[in-house]
């Protein structure tokens, strides 16, 4: 299985901009849909971007216009470039890949990086 290790979290000011990576191991990094999810403290973690093998991507909440998820199949990298970040608590952003093998989706998260936008 594939193995995530995030980086590029940080504090940055209301309005910035901040590049997550997440550097994949252990597994064929490109057959692997890969995602960005987020986890405010006391909240459920929600998904912010997603990038598909075939690299389609998809921004289903409010991030969209202002994130981009991208992928370096060469470099097993996916990367999250954040602009105009909005004020609020410590964020983790955490990385997820997933593909299915032999008929069952095989998932796997990586540790996740904190990102504080705050003046």
């Amino acid at each position: 299985q594939v193995q995530l290790v995030e980086s590029g979290g940080g504090l940055v000011q209301p309005g910035g901009s901040l590049s997550l990576s997440c550097a994949a191991s252990g597994g064929i990094f490109s057959l692997y849909d890969m995602s960005w999810y987020r986890q405010d403290p006391g909240e459920q973690r929600e998904l912010v971007a997603t990038i598909t093998s075939g690299g389609s991507t998809n921004y289903p909440g409010s991030e969209k216009g202002r994130f981009t998820i991208s992928r370096d199949n060469a470099k097993n990298t996916v990367y999250l470039q954040m602009n105009n970040l909005k004020p609020g608590a410590t964020t983790v952003y955490y990385c997820h890949a997933c593909r299915l093998a032999s008929g069952a989706e095989v998932t796997n998260w990586g540790k996740g990086t904190l990102v504080t936008v705050s003046s």
